[in-house]
């Protein structure tokens, strides 16, 4: 079944990814719907998601970043209680269970060699994520293999640092686009 949030992704292929809460306030005040967080700590992801809800944006929490979670699935029903709209994991145990809490979930994955590549359909169907984040988002013909390979959109993230790499990702077949440069938030 297909997450409602997809279709909030599709009207906006730049997603800001704020890796450092002093960057919350440029990503809250950019065009950007959607938001990465992919920093924070058990002590204030509840407050950050308050804050980013309050601007009238959604955000997609990385588990794995998050100070002081836990590995477990029991991160997910955090996030959750915490109303983050979505988790990102490299874990497909908190994919698995995000997914059963309605989360969007994102299964991120480093495209590192033509080993990793061909070991996503595996990967893709341990975790049944809604998205697949692959990085380095820089690599269009990958992409586009992945693309057309996994069937479920795909998120091009890491080391996007110029707008010829969004055009690039979305044009290879990518959904949309993460990036940490503050000055690409507003393409």
């Amino acid at each position: 079944m297909r997450h409602q949030m997809l279709s909030i992704l599709e009207r906006n292929p730049v997603i800001a990814s704020v890796k450092d809460v002093a960057l919350l306030p440029a990503a809250l005040s950019s065009p950007c719907e959607v938001l990465f967080l992919l920093c924070g700590d058990v002590c204030n992801i509840g407050q950050l998601v308050e804050q980013i809800h309050a601007a009238g944006k959604y955000v997609i929490v990385h588990a794995d970043l998050v100070q002081g979670l836990s590995q477990k699935e029991i991160a997910a029903d955090f996030l959750l209680q915490c109303k983050a709209d979505g988790i990102i994991s490299t874990r497909p145990n908190l994919i698995r269970r995000g997914r059963e809490l309605s989360l969007l979930t994102v299964l991120r994955v480093f495209a590192i060699d033509s080993k990793a590549v061909s070991n996503l359909t595996k990967e893709r169907d341990m975790a049944l994520p809604d998205v697949v984040e692959v990085l380095p988002g820089i690599l269009p013909r990958v992409i586009a293999r992945i693309s057309a390979s996994l069937h479920i959109p795909v998120i091009a993230g890491g080391l996007v640092e110029e707008k010829e790499d969004i055009v690039s990702a979305l044009s290879s077949g990518a959904l949309c686009v993460s990036t940490t440069h503050e000055a690409l938030w507003d393409s």
